[in-house]
């Protein structure tokens, strides 16, 4: 048994896809549904009223930037382009290709291990469309950007260069330190939320959901106002609050749906929320943009040459080689071309809570 008739882009990809359906999805998917072109022009990434995207300045070079660290590369481009590759050394194909019996169970062992590792890359290409995705939705300083940086290359997309949204779509409360919702006997969340809807109704828009992650959730539980809230509409003398409560509460009172997103990542370093602390956004019921994939120069070679490359999703290119050596190594490598379109994006607003 070889390791390439085992070690390949459609066993690859079928085992990411086999784990993934046992994990959470990513919630922006439900507004920024995965889309496919050829190419990505930054014409094609679209704001509201489909304008086009701006590149910010930022840092380019003409040559990929290469990092190697524990066997791993990873190369990017300016066009916000992502690859990353494992190896399976010498040694891991000699383990693999002394196995000639299928029902052997070293070889699920073996296996399982090459497996996990581009799994691993597969996944880690998924977290780089959601982070987009919630950085759109977050907003910084009310301008919906998006900026990746890693190894001294950054890209800086600005889907507000103009402030139109910041003006008439964000509020920021950590101005003042009565308003914030840390500040729980003074804070007004069900009075802001009510403004915020406000906002989006006198232009034409009918927000559904709020969005927050759990922190935000534990500031919004603690105000007085929201408690008194709860207490008003149940009868019972002493009433044990819960997250339930609070939610139907906040929907009755002001007709939105309240969202706690929690699923996290890791950035290298830290493990870090998708959906920061401190922001709240109002959404609609619909689709807000895409999530645009480009071709990736694996899944283009894929056309002209005999290459092992299978597409995961939309746009994630998974492909494997073999290099003759010496040393002689199988790598897997995991890339990508993706940046969100936000047409839709007059249809949310959003609130900075805390400082």
């Amino acid at each position: 048994m070889l390791v390439n008739e085992v070690v390949n882009s459609k066993a690859i990809a079928l085992a990411v896809t086999e784990t993934a359906s046992n994990e959470i999805s990513y919630l922006g998917l439900n507004w920024f549904p995965e889309k496919k072109k050829q190419g990505l022009d930054l014409k094609w990434i679209k704001t509201s009223k489909g304008l086009p995207v701006s590149l910010a300045a930022s840092n380019f070079d003409a040559i990929p930037a290469i990092r190697a660290r524990k066997g791993l590369k990873t190369e990017k481009s300016q066009m916000a382009f992502f690859r990353e590759s494992m190896i399976v050394t010498e040694e891991d194909a000699q383990e693999i290709d002394r196995i000639k019996s299928v029902d052997d169970p070293y070889l699920d062992s073996a296996l399982q291990s090459v497996y996990d590792d581009a799994s691993e890359l597969v996944r880690g290409a998924e977290v780089v469309p959601e982070r987009m995705r919630m950085q759109l939705l977050a907003t910084v300083n009310g301008h919906p950007t998006i900026v990746v940086s890693s190894d001294g290359v950054q890209y800086s997309y600005d889907y507000d260069p103009n402030g139109t949204y910041a003006a008439n779509h964000y509020v920021d409360l950590s101005t003042d330190n009565t308003k914030v919702w840390t500040a729980s006997s003074t804070a007004t969340p069900i009075a802001d939320l009510i403004s915020a809807k406000k906002a989006l109704n006198r232009l034409g828009k009918a927000p559904k959901y709020i969005l927050m992650n759990e922190t935000t959730f534990g500031y919004l539980i603690a105000c007085k106002e929201v408690q008194d809230a709860v207490l008003a509409q149940n009868v019972t003398a002493h009433v044990f609050l819960n997250d339930e409560m609070v939610i139907q509460t906040i929907k009755g009172l002001t007709g939105l749906t309240i969202i706690v997103y929690n699923k996290m990542f890791n950035d290298g370093t830290n493990d870090l929320p998708f959906y920061p602390d401190k922001k709240v956004t109002l959404l609609p019921d619909g689709v807000l943009g895409g999530t645009w994939f480009g071709t990736t120069p694996e899944e283009r070679s894929a056309r002209q040459v005999d290459a092992d490359v299978a597409i995961y999703g939309k746009g994630i290119a998974v492909a494997t080689k073999t290099e003759v050596g010496p040393p002689v190594l199988t790598s897997v490598t995991a890339s990508e071309i993706v940046l969100p379109s936000y047409e839709g994006m007059d249809s949310t607003f959003v609130l900075n809570v805390a400082q």
